[in-house]
């Protein structure tokens, strides 16, 4: 049987579809939602105060960084302006979450925070949680530090049982301490249960919605997640990133024009804020977006208009990431092999990043009859697959070693391997279920569940290719290619 990929562009004609947000530093927006999280410092200095903490929970992390310092400045004795200050630098839900070059000035600002004298012990609790993060840094994990962090505000939490801001961000930090690996996704129920009742009672506060659409962002919780998608653009319109998560909501449930009118408005915020990287986040979910329904010319005019943009800089992981994602989700989910096989990796790149790559390159070539020369891109994926183990990044280390397994199976197709390609690519699946996104991304450029599907439906076997078709629309529903690929097991 002739592949989907291969036969996909006619498939396309004869079944036509309806056609119609991690760095994120945004301008000073205009509408941020309502903040009150009152502090000991000068009256004078409280509603900025509040604008620099609406800016933290819209990941508006340089424009709140202005905010706190133009605090400092009015009232020089205000410790919790550089509590604040430190936050900026804090990205919890990013990678990393931390920049290395940024940790000598995020410790100089906690370190006067801790100076100051704080005006209430809640102040005090607020000051001392960050400092864990920033403390002995060179000896002690990450990891270890934001399980440090959640515990104390675990504490700031029960001790201030009516302080908003202590159990908003204490369910944030339950956000970033969550195991990808944990599909009970016990953390993100947590820190649901606290920001739902808050929800109720805060309708206007951008960091409940904000932090319950991560929450949510995963296959099993996703329907819980669309009034908080509905709800935060129209509370933080001003602010990009705030315009983009909806659509993570909407990506979940397959809800593409939900998703491709959310990055739209992110987009265009995002550009004339000057904000790159949540311009290029935004583009990377609109095309996305745009391919699920067909939308194929818009998300070749989105790949240009990233072309046209000026130097980027692919050191940025959020960047590099979207920069890199972006052609290969256009060339491999039309099938476009030749094209494929001739990427570049980006150069400057985080290892993870460049992995995308020389994937793209490996199935390239292993989809385009030159499976014998996609061995060099395996054994590259092996490399960067042990690099991050070494340095201690499980999670893309996983992520990588998935990849290289896809290629291999495909080139073991491609040499007439038949049960060896099965068995590889289903070990990717099962691996790649049993583990979640970050929110960097919309989802794997192909699930290895739906490339499962496709093989079997190379290899003559529909009634199996149908089975992996209906599990992988259970993990990511309405992708395209699962839905052909089902409708074409299905007529076999």
């Amino acid at each position: 049987m002739s592949s989907l990929w291969r036969i996909l562009p006619a498939l396309l004609l004869i079944h036509p579809f309806s056609s119609a947000q991690e760095t994120h530093d945004h301008g000073v927006p205009e509408k941020l939602g309502k903040i009150s999280f009152p502090i000991s410092c000068a009256p004078a200095v409280q509603e900025q105060f509040n604008r620099g903490v609406a800016l933290l929970h819209s990941f508006a992390y340089s424009a709140a960084r202005d905010a706190f310092k133009g605090v400092a400045e009015v009232d020089s004795r205000c410790a919790m302006a550089h509590w604040g200050a430190a936050m900026t630098y804090f990205h919890q839900l990013w990678a990393p979450p931390i920049e290395p070059a940024t940790i000598p000035t995020a410790q100089k600002e906690i370190r006067r925070a801790q100076q100051l004298e704080a005006g209430s012990d809640r102040e005090r609790q607020f000051i001392h949680a960050l400092s864990l993060i920033y403390q002995d840094v060179a000896t002690v994990p990450y990891t270890t530090r934001a399980l440090n962090y959640e515990q104390a505000m675990s504490d700031l939490a029960a001790e201030n049982k009516k302080d908003v801001e202590a159990h908003v961000f204490y369910a944030l930090a339950l956000l970033a301490t969550a195991s990808p690996t944990d599909k009970t996704h016990a953390n993100q129920k947590k820190a649901a249960d606290l920001l739902e009742p808050l929800d109720r009672t805060y309708p206007q506060h951008p960091g409940i919605p904000h932090y319950l659409i991560h929450a949510y962002d995963n296959a099993e919780l996703a329907p819980r997640g669309l009034p908080a998608a509905r709800a935060y653009a129209q509370i933080a319109p001003s602010a990009p990133h705030a315009l983009h998560m909806p659509s993570h909501i909407f990506t979940r449930l397959g809800l593409w024009e939900d998703s491709i009118t959310s990055n739209l408005a992110a987009r265009d915020a995002a550009h004339k804020q000057g904000d790159v990287g949540e311009e290029l986040h935004a583009m990377d979910y609109l095309v996305y977006g745009y391919l699920q329904v067909g939308r194929d010319k818009d998300a070749a005019q989105v790949i240009q208009q990233m072309k046209d943009m000026p130097e980027l800089n692919k050191g940025d992981f959020k960047i590099a990431y979207a920069y890199t994602a972006i052609p290969v989700r256009y060339m491999v989910e039309r099938g476009q092999w030749s094209d494929a096989a001739g990427i570049v990796p980006p150069t400057g790149a985080p290892p993870h990043v460049v992995a995308i790559a020389v994937w793209a390159r490996g199935m390239g070539l292993a989809r385009s009859g030159h499976a014998a020369q996609a061995q060099p891109e395996i054994d590259r994926l092996r490399q960067i697959e042990e690099q991050l183990r070494a340095s201690g990044n499980d999670y893309w280390a996983t992520q990588v070693g998935i990849l290289r397994r896809e290629v291999m199976a495909w080139s073991a197709q491609a040499n007439n391997k038949q049960d060896e390609a099965i068995v590889l690519m289903r070990g990717s699946a099962d691996e790649e279920d049993a583990i979640e996104k970050l929110p960097v991304t919309p989802g794997p450029i192909v699930p290895a569940r739906e490339q499962l599907g496709l093989l079997f439906l190379e290899q003559n076997h529909p009634d199996l290719a149908l089975k992996e078709f209906q599990t992988a629309l259970v993990n990511s529903p309405g992708r395209r290619g699962a839905m052909l690929g089902a409708k074409l097991a299905s007529q076999n």
